[in-house]
């Protein structure tokens, strides 16, 4: 579990060096950034601010353009629409968050849900009208 949230802190530092030139620049996908979980979470709270300050900040003609970049595994040059390299962004959050919440969930037989309409419902984002219901809170699970 901790190496899947490093790769995660990981993959998100290479994008976001990828995006806008700044902040780290790991050079291996399996790169521990930090061996402590505090300090993991720090890094990973600070990390989310600026990926949601990057985001926010585009323009429907940034996200239409194309960004260009080397890869890391399979070192090559690519460029690619910045929509499908943002998407690939978030997709591989959710991927590895998945497996995080499933190992969870199979050392504590119970994890918090990470369905994303009930974050929704309970932080109000996305909402157009009505308020959410206090009965919409994330639920922990208990595996059966």
């Amino acid at each position: 579990m901790h190496g899947t949230l490093n790769h995660l802190l990981t993959g998100d530092y290479i994008w976001m060096h990828r995006l806008t030139g700044e902040g780290p620049s790991p050079t291996r996908l399996d790169a521990i950034q930090h061996d402590d979980f505090g300090h993991l979470r720090t890094a990973r709270q600070a990390e989310d601010a600026r990926i949601i300050a990057h985001v926010s900040s585009l323009t429907p003609e940034d996200i239409s353009g194309t960004g260009r970049y080397r890869t890391i595994s399979n070192p090559g040059d690519i460029e690619e629409e910045l929509s499908l390299a943002l998407l690939h962004v978030f997709n591989h959050q959710t991927h590895h968050r998945g497996q995080v919440h499933c190992l969870l969930t199979k050392i504590t037989d119970e994890a918090p849900s990470l369905d994303l309409i009930r974050y929704q419902r309970q932080t109000g984002i996305g909402l157009i009208k009505g308020a959410a219901p206090a009965s919409s809170a994330p639920q922990r699970r208990n595996r059966r």
